[in-house]
């Protein structure tokens, strides 16, 4: 009896046999090209967000600039029809002793007589410029426009020359000598010329063209 008693305890200590699934190639190909799949959706997506900001990243920057050119077209054309004054002050200057003698007096130059408004009365900016470019906006946008916009705003630091370079006539200790006042008014005058009055007129219609071109790129 006591045999018998251990027979069945014994049949349900054994252990339960293990099933193993077996798989074909089939189905880990399948999976190896899901994974690949998911990795490749992954990094159009991703080239695809970066490119969108980007482009609008760009958009944004050029129409900061061609606000910046509107602005600066106005501030120039005022700038030059203050200067067409300056020169005509300095033409009447060049024409009367008189009008000379009142320029210099008593060991001074008396520069409002001839510009009012000091030597320059309007600013060119660039800092919409000035980013863009630190944002290598010249790789991101079509050769004609980045040339153009080069060009305008060389021409524009050409212009904001004249403030420094007259000034230095009129602070040299040769400009405080009423025998030199004639050549000083010239000098004066070929200064404001050469630097900003004659450029005025080209860079004006650069500005009008840049900014039709923005309008183009922008859209």
């Amino acid at each position: 009896m006591a045999e018998s008693s251990k027979h069945p305890k014994n049949q349900s200590h054994k252990e339960k046999p293990e099933v193993y699934v077996l798989r074909d190639w089939k189905e880990y190909l399948g999976e190896s090209f899901l994974i690949i799949f998911s990795v490749l959706l992954a990094l159009v997506l991703t080239e695809y967000i970066n490119s969108r900001h980007e482009k609008s990243e760009t958009r944004d920057m050029l129409n900061n600039i061609k606000e910046e050119l509107i602005k600066n077209k106005q501030a120039e054309q005022e700038l030059y029809n203050y200067q067409k004054k300056v020169l005509k002050n300095i033409d009447s200057a060049l024409n009367s002793k008189d009008f000379q003698q009142k320029i210099l007096s008593n060991d001074r130059f008396n520069l409002g007589l001839i510009a009012p408004d000091g030597l320059v009365n309007r600013d060119l900016n660039r800092v919409a410029w000035d980013i863009a470019q630190s944002h290598n906006i010249t790789s991101k946008s079509n050769f004609e426009l980045m040339s153009t916009l080069t060009d305008i705003y060389n021409n524009q630091a050409r212009i904001e020359k004249v403030e420094e370079k007259v000034a230095d006539v009129l602070l040299s200790w040769e400009s405080r000598k009423p025998e030199n006042i004639h050549e000083t008014l010239m000098l004066m005058r070929d200064n404001y010329r050469g630097w900003a009055f004659d450029r005025a007129p080209a860079l004006i219609a650069k500005y009008d063209a840049a900014i039709k071109m923005l309008d183009k790129e922008a859209n």
